[in-house]
């Protein structure tokens, strides 16, 4: 890899895998995969969105992968979270048999976090699992793309059908950032600033301090915060990689975030900024569990520097959203499980928050000051 880019681990023993982030770094994919041992004789395919289709990088990747000797085939699927069905798994797994995969094929994810996903859902149901490559393409999907977590959606609760399911290797090609619209770069920052406010105030300062730079996609600016991203999501993944304790963590926003996709009909919000608004109800429930309202106030003000929402439209009925996170996986035995910051750049994890006291947060999020 040349200088200008940046390299991790996701240290998982055996299992251990690179993140390679810079420009141009999809020109040396077939070169990448050759070294994590993707099969040059069992076909890959390619899962991406019609969205990646118009901006050209299937085209690129293809090329790229053919020129180094892969068998290349691809299955696109419409742009958008309704794209995580059941509906659109069952005819991917039907492609993968009609193009010939076998167990020592792979699935190469490109394009955001739907695709990422749903394509490795489809490696970790296909022959009980096979191997698979995130290419991320949008801001968003950094933290997506990282940890293994792969699933689709039900119409009732979102990501609730899904696996642990690990990459070979993921490449995230800065120039790929290029063509997202204006409100797809704001919402990807959403995730960006959450792994600052849950593990190192010291950069959700630097966000505040170069957000201007982040939202016009400075080069410099965007490598840093997605390196800093990615390696506070692959420090907490290595740590407790099924979620069994700290990797909790990593969901500040996310009950409330959720929720709101949910009842929204996963559309009026895109994920970001659904998880924004979460975060800043993270945010206030801290203040009435004893945090300063340092917490409070900074969260908000560094979200809303990078051009995301911090209220709740009002239209969303509440007792819908509090229907829908009775439905979300971090509901257990009865109670709301929260990530609650105590401090910027700290969070725990509590079990016992009462649903009266996030419905009140709900109702606060309503009327929201912006």
């Amino acid at each position: 890899m040349s200088g200008a880019h940046r390299e991790l681990t996701v240290e998982l023993g055996e299992r251990s895998y690179p993140i390679y982030i810079g420009e141009g770094v999809l020109d040396e994919a077939g070169s990448l995969f050759t070294e994590r041992g993707i099969s040059k004789k069992s076909p890959l395919m390619i899962i991406t969105d019609t969205n990646v289709v118009a901006q050209k990088h299937l085209d690129h990747l293809t090329n790229v992968l053919t020129t180094a000797g892969f068998t290349v085939v691809s299955a696109v699927v419409p742009a958008g979270e309704g794209s995580k069905s059941l509906t659109q798994l069952e005819k991917l797994i039907g492609l993968a048999l009609e193009h010939g995969l076998d167990r020592k094929s792979t699935i190469v994810a490109l394009g955001g976090g739907v695709v990422g996903d749903l394509a490795g859902f489809v490696a970790a149901s296909f022959m009980r699992g096979i191997k698979f490559v995130q290419v991320p393409t949008t801001i968003l999907a950094h933290d997506s793309s990282v940890g293994g977590k792969v699933a689709v959606n039900h119409p009732l609760a979102k990501n609730i059908i899904g696996a642990f399911h690990q990459p070979e290797l993921v490449l995230y090609d800065l120039k790929t950032l290029q063509t997202l619209p204006e409100r797809e770069v704001k919402a990807g920052l959403s995730e960006v600033v959450k792994h600052g406010l849950i593990w190192d105030a010291s950069f959700v300062t630097w966000c505040d301090e170069n957000a201007d730079k982040l939202t016009s996609l400075d080069p410099d600016a965007l490598g840093y915060a997605l390196y800093k991203g990615c390696s506070v999501k692959a420090a907490v993944v290595s740590k407790d990689e099924r979620e069994n304790d700290l990797r909790a963590i990593l969901n500040l926003g996310h009950t409330i975030g959720h929720a709101l996709e949910a009842v929204a009909g996963y559309g009026e919000l895109l994920h970001g900024e659904a998880i924004a608004i979460g975060m800043v109800g993270a945010a206030k429930l801290a203040v009435r569990l004893g945090a300063s309202e340092e917490v409070y106030t900074v969260t908000k003000h560094v979200l809303q520097r990078v051009g995301l929402p911090v209220r709740l439209p009002a239209h969303l009925d509440t007792d819908e959203i509090m229907r829908a996170m009775m439905h979300d996986k971090k509901f257990q035995e009865g109670t709301m499980v929260y990530i609650v910051p105590t401090a910027i750049g700290v969070v725990e994890i509590n079990k016992s928050v009462s649903t009266s006291l996030i419905r009140e947060i709900v109702e606060q999020l309503k009327q929201e000051a912006i």
